[in-house]
């Protein structure tokens, strides 16, 4: 008995080609179809077309340059609207998680959550804030930044007043919640306020 787990477990991990490439981080530069998918429909109803795979819908991703470009290329977008479009920028900021993040053209491949701060897009001696609720960052490695966000408004339309006034309704909310919810809802309120307070007075 120990013989043969010891026996299933030498076994490599990927036993296929299909596991080996999907782990691949080469990108093709069109779309291709799945030889081994086309293989085996052809074996099995050789007098049918095979269906389209999800692979053949995607339009191909942008070579990554031999060299460093001098811009990066920033997409920005809401639910309900684009904000930049393939814009060329010198660089941009992001409130991550893990912190403040600085990229710039080159820089690593990277997914990055992101929590209420400040988005950063610097273009020459002109520097664009948007307040940013959440959302996610992916940095290609073709000096690409799409940056998705659930809410943003630009900096300099967030009224300090209602931040003021926000920030101590969600502070006296947590005080007396009677709830695990109610501190909970409360707290965000509190998160995105401080926030808000911290981006006016930075």
């Amino acid at each position: 008995m120990l013989r043969q787990a010891t026996r299933i477990l030498s076994r490599p991990v990927f036993s296929n080609r299909l596991s080996v490439r999907a782990l691949s981080t080469e990108v093709p530069a069109t779309p291709s179809t799945d030889s081994t998918f086309i293989d085996s429909w052809k074996k099995v109803n050789p007098n049918m077309e095979p269906p389209k795979t999800p692979s053949s819908f995607m339009s191909p991703r942008p070579p990554t340059p031999s060299t460093i470009p001098s811009k990066i290329t920033v997409n920005f977008v809401l639910p309900y609207a684009s904000e930049l479009a393939t814009k060329e920028v010198d660089m941009v900021i992001i409130p991550a998680t893990t912190g403040q993040m600085g990229v710039l053209p080159g820089h690593v491949p990277t997914i990055a959550e992101l929590k209420p701060g400040i988005l950063s897009v610097h273009e020459g001696n002109d520097v664009t804030k948007y307040f940013l609720s959440s959302g996610f960052a992916f940095i290609h490695a073709n000096s690409v930044a799409d940056i998705i966000a659930v809410e943003a408004v630009p900096v300099d339309r967030i009224d300090q007043n209602s931040v003021q006034k926000g920030l101590a309704e969600f502070t006296q909310k947590v005080n007396s919640a009677s709830t695990d919810l109610e501190k909970a809802e409360a707290q965000i309120g509190v998160d995105v306020h401080s926030a808000l307070n911290s981006a006016l007075s930075g």
